[in-house]
């Protein structure tokens, strides 16, 4: 029987499947350390892969290991170029998180253009705070411009969103969209420039590649206008977050919604001293049903591994 070591307690309704078929270690009350991990990788088959790493060290220790299971979309916690080398499957979960990392995406934009949570801040700690018609303005969503980095499945789902707000919608992708997609979504495609110059409020929904790390610095901070904001749903280090502060400071960009940050979980000083930044803890896939769901895609990918099926999520094809 392939034994297949889950890292992580995710939900286990979501893993019936490889509970089923396999002979599987879950840790019942949290994550295995690096040593553990270490030590375990060497026996398993498979590995269903959260709140850890594979580096190449780890992945050359995993002698039998045919496949890794990435519990979420971004795979950046795994060496794919050794893992492929070492003629092991890596596989995702990117359909299980759209819907729910959209609606923070949205949630971080109203909270921060509305002042939500600096207002519900303020009503709690400061007895002095003024109730006032002219105060704590915030900025409508309705009219204004969205510009969208990165437009695959996330970066569609917020825009539908935003169609349905009011917003006008521009996106920049690696690749343009059929136009049917395009007038589907009401989205218009731009350079990276030309959004960032456009756009009131600018969302990032890419991977983490070389291509993408500190995608967003000083040269593009220079482009948007003081006006506008910034929300990262994405990975913390597609912007260079020392930069990002500074302009935050200086107010050179009007504000920011951060749901991940360049080193996690440690958080800059200086964000949690900006009212005009809401922050949450990676938290675009923390939902009952999106954690469910990941743990089910992950489950079925290994199961279709070992059964000789398909697979939908593969993120190395090459290694087939």
């Amino acid at each position: 029987m392939k034994k297949i070591l889950v890292t992580y307690p995710i939900p286990k309704q979501g893993l019936k499947g490889i509970m089923e078929r396999f002979d599987v270690t879950y840790p019942e009350q949290e994550r295995f350390s690096k040593d553990e991990l270490r030590n375990m990788l060497p026996e398993y088959d498979g590995i269903l892969l959260a709140g850890a790493r594979l580096d190449a060290n780890m992945i050359g220790i995993a002698k039998n290991l045919k496949i890794i299971s990435v519990y979420g979309a971004g795979y950046d916690n795994v060496d794919i170029k050794a893992a492929t080398s070492a003629g092991i499957v890596v596989t995702n979960t990117p359909d299980a998180v759209t819907e729910s990392t959209a609606e923070l995406a949205f949630g971080l934009m109203l909270a921060v253009m509305r002042r939500i949570a600096e207002c519900d801040r303020k009503l709690r700690c400061d007895k002095n705070f003024r109730w006032s018609m002219m105060t704590n303005l915030g900025t409508n969503l309705y009219g204004k411009t969205l510009g969208i980095i990165g437009m695959g499945r996330i970066g569609r789902a917020v825009a539908r969103r935003a169609k349905a707000f009011g917003m006008d919608i521009y996106y920049h992708n690696r690749r343009r969209l059929d136009e049917s997609i395009e007038k589907e979504l009401g989205a218009s495609y731009y350079t990276l420039d030309e959004l960032l110059e456009k756009s009131d409020v600018v969302s990032l929904n890419v991977p983490l590649t070389e291509e993408t790390y500190h995608l967003i610095g000083k040269k593009q901070l220079d482009r948007m206008k003081p006006s506008a904001f910034i929300i990262n749903t994405s990975r913390g280090a597609v912007i260079d977050e020392k930069v990002l502060v500074k302009y935050l400071q200086e107010g050179r960009i009007a504000g920011a919604g951060l749901d991940v940050f360049e080193h996690e979980p440690k958080i800059p000083q200086e964000l949690l001293k900006l009212d005009r930044v809401v922050l949450t803890p990676h938290i675009g896939t923390s939902t009952l049903e999106a954690r469910t769901h990941m743990a089910e895609v992950e489950s079925r990918n290994i199961v279709d591994y070992f059964e000789g099926r398909e697979l939908r999520y593969i993120v190395n094809p090459e290694v087939l």
